[in-house]
C-alpha cells in the first residue's frame, strides 16, 4: 500500500539531493478553501498542488500549480461523473504521495483515486458539520487513512478522529 510513497520519498533529483513530498491538497470552494488555506503552514517543505472548482484562487496559492475540476455534488450526478473523470486525470498526472481534502465530493473522488496509486490520504470534515459527518466524510471513512471530525462529539460518534480545528 505504501511502497509507491516509499520509492517516491526516497527519489533524488538530477543534483542527488532527495526530492521533497508531493501533497495534492483538494478542496471545493467556499468554506472548504478557506479551510484548506488554514493548512497551508502543515505543507511546508513539500511539493504542493492544488486542486479545487475555482480557477480564480490561481493567484492566492502561486506558484503552486492549480488544477481545476467541475464542481459537483449527489444532486448533480452528471457533472460528479465529469468531476470524477477530471480527478482521476489529476491523481495521475501529479502522482501525488499524500492527499489531503477538506471535502467535499471532489476530495472524496479524489482520495480513492489516490489509493489505488498507494498515496496517503486525509479527509478533513469541515467545520460545519458539528452535529454529523458530512456524506463526503462517510465514504471517506471506507478509504482514507485518516478521517478527521472537527468536533470531538462527532469524532466519538462516528468513529472520525479529532485533533482539534481548523478555524
Amino acid at each position: 500500500m505504501t511502497a509507491p510513497f516509499t520509492a517516491r520519498k526516497a527519489a533524488r533529483r538530477a543534483d542527488n539531493t532527495p526530492r521533497p513530498p508531493c501533497v495534492l491538497a483538494v478542496a471545493s470552494g467556499g468554506g472548504h478553501w478557506v479551510q484548506l488555506m488554514r493548512l497551508r503552514p502543515a505543507f511546508a517543505g513539500a511539493e504542493v498542488h492544488f486542486a479545487t472548482v475555482d480557477r480564480s484562487v490561481a493567484g492566492a496559492v502561486a506558484p503552486a500549480p492549480v488544477h481545476v475540476y467541475p464542481d459537483a455534488n449527489k444532486d448533480t450526478p452528471l457533472r460528479l461523473v465529469f468531476a470524477a473523470l477530471k480527478l482521476a486525470l489529476i491523481v495521475l498526472r501529479v502522482r501525488p504521495d499524500v492527499v489531503v481534502s477538506t471535502g467535499a465530493a471532489g476530495g472524496y473522488l479524489a482520495i480513492r483515486f489516490a489509493r489505488l496509486i498507494g498515496a496517503r490520504t486525509m479527509f478533513i470534515d469541515s467545520i460545519a458539520n458539528a452535529r454529523d459527518l458530512s456524506v463526503s466524510a462517510r465514504l471517506a471513512q471506507k478509504a482514507a487513512d485518516l478521517v478527521l471530525s472537527q468536533w470531538p462529539a462527532v469524532a466519538r460518534a462516528t468513529g472520525a478522529a479529532y485533533r482539534g480545528a481548523v478555524l
